[in-house]
């Protein structure tokens, strides 16, 4: 395996990490146990199979040199290659038996990754029930994206019964200078992202208006870390999808609307005039590109209706700023600012990080994304998962993020928090439980 450049997307991940805000994605997958040896095997398995898996060996390091006459803003970034001294059992580790999953994984969410190896970890936690246990695997943005994060734990975990892949076409031969031919098209295409720039700059500034948002949602780093799953059945979703039209995202974001609204009044914040933005990513990764494991996301920013004291008023308000959203489409917008760092030289990204890092909060205000699953059950030696949270990275000044993946018919809702800012989280997931429910109860006829 080669290396090859980080993606401007994840180079900035790899710069505008800190010690406090430490910038790896992870899911908590809990497993039905067999035997109170089940986790030790599982941690033997995993390391095993790591081992021969090209994408875990791989670590990043800086890139001083320009590579190629197309890419001489490449000097200051950084690389993907391989480890020379790869071992596995750096990076599975085998923690004592407990009897809250989500207690550990959030204290192991505060621990930033070592840079200097490949940036993955797994934790096998053994439940102290002796029928269960749980692997936290936790991956740096920069060394994968959710979608790419799925693929390589799934190289860990049993063979899955996957359809034929149908063969890829073949790629046309590349130049190493443009065509002139193309050169027209190419200058109306700069001066498109220089409008599209502009747009995306304006809408990030309109976004920053005085609209009340909490400060239950922002807070000076603390490198602290709560985490708390919720589990929703599919079903329910569906039939309050079904009796208000709009989508499954779109009810989904709308429970977190609502259940924020329960835990700013319930901890004495208050909710009236409160409509923060989040940021809903969006995954614009073509199939098949030649490298797969970059970052490719632009985003919708949207005002969750908090203030709104309707269940269905809110899902209402959500579903038409999504569809507004939609009909822009990901390349224009706030939330499309992540594709503006294409348009930054690489040593730009090193030494704007920390500022970038910063400013998150004038962006955005909360992290909702949902995180794709297979339809198919998934396994460790045997051992099926019952239930998977994703984990979202808190960007600087933030309090909380939450993740959605849906799997087995159960919508999951993985929660991240700042521990110090966000003593309460278990109050928030159980708030999200009773707005699926008021939702039912106000789409009963």
């Amino acid at each position: 395996m080669t290396s090859d450049l980080l993606a401007p997307l994840d180079l900035a991940f790899w710069n505008i990490e800190s010690a406090e805000n430490p910038m790896h994605l992870a899911a908590l997958g809990v497993f039905e146990a067999h035997s109170p040896t089940a986790g030790a095997h599982a941690a033997d398995l995993l390391a095993a199979r790591a081992a021969a898996v090209p994408g875990l060996r791989m670590r990043i390091r800086d890139a001083w040199q320009p590579r190629g006459i197309l890419r001489p803003f490449s000097f200051g970034g950084a690389a993907r290659e391989p480890a020379p001294d790869f071992d596995p059992l750096d990076h599975v580790r085998l923690h004592a038996p407990t009897a809250d999953f989500q207690a550990v994984a959030g204290r192991l969410m505060e621990r930033p990754l070592e840079r200097g190896r490949p940036p993955w970890e797994a934790h096998v936690l053994p439940g102290e029930d002796g029928v269960s246990f749980a692997v936290l695997f936790k991956f740096h943005h920069a060394l994968a994206d959710g979608l790419r994060a799925l693929t390589l734990a799934a190289a860990v975990l049993d063979p899955m019964d996957l359809p034929a892949r149908k063969p890829r076409p073949q790629e046309p031969s590349r130049r190493r200078l443009p065509d002139v031919r193309r050169l027209p098209g190419l200058v109306r295409g700069a001066l498109s992202d220089v409008g599209r720039a502009l747009d995306i700059g304006a809408s990030v500034a309109v976004s920053t208006l005085a609209v009340r948002s909490s400060s239950a949602l922002t807070a000076e780093p603390s490198g602290t870390r709560r985490t708390a799953g919720v589990v929703v059945d599919i079903d329910d979703v569906h039939l309050i999808r079904k009796a208000v039209g709009g989508t499954v995202n779109d009810v989904t974001i709308a429970v977190v609307a609502g259940a924020l609204r329960r835990w700013l009044d319930e901890r004495g914040d208050g909710s009236e005039g409160v409509a923060p933005r989040a940021l809903i990513p969006v995954s614009k990764r073509r199939p098949r590109t030649a490298h797969p494991q970059g970052n490719r996301l632009s985003g919708y920013l949207i005002r969750l209706p908090v203030d709104d004291p309707e269940p269905l008023r809110r899902l209402a308000a959500v579903r038409t700023a999504m569809d507004r959203n939609k009909d822009a489409g990901p390349n224009r917008g706030a939330g499309a600012v992540a594709l503006l760092a294409d348009h930054v030289p690489a040593l730009g990204h090193r030494l704007g990080g920390p500022l970038v890092g910063g400013a998150a909060r004038l962006w955005f205000d909360i992290l909702v994304t949902s995180v794709p699953l297979p339809g198919i059950a998934l396994k460790l030696g045997g051992h099926a998962v019952t239930e998977v949270y994703p984990f979202a990275p808190l960007a600087r000044g933030q309090s909380l993020a939450v993740a959605i993946s849906t799997y087995r018919g159960r919508v999951h809702y993985g929660l991240v928090a700042d521990a110090e800012s966000v003593p309460d989280l278990e109050v928030l997931a159980k708030a999200l439980s009773e707005e699926v429910a008021a939702l039912i109860t106000a789409c009963a006829p």
